[in-house]
């Protein structure tokens, strides 16, 4: 058995540590990306763009994509026409 799996962060293959999670995976991908997904202002998501927590175990061959956290716009729509 190795201590790496192959996987595979916004289409670039990497050796990530076996026993590792999505997050060792960011941070072989890139430290400062790393730091961003702990500061939420990036997101991890598998091939289907869908959220992956940064805990999750690494397996041989996982897709991760990395996208911004973008922040709701929860205010009201029908303000923009209060004159």
């Amino acid at each position: 058995m190795t201590g790496t799996v192959r996987v595979f962060v916004n289409g670039l293959g990497l050796d990530a540590p076996a026993g590792g999670t999505a997050l060792d995976a960011v941070r072989v991908h890139s430290p400062t990306d790393a730091t961003a997904v702990r500061q939420g202002t990036l997101l991890v998501t598998d091939s289907r763009g869908l959220p992956v927590p940064a805990d999750s175990p690494l397996f041989n061959g996982a897709l991760f994509r990395l996208i911004p956290n973008r922040e709701r716009d929860v205010a009201d729509p029908a303000t923009q026409f209060d004159t």
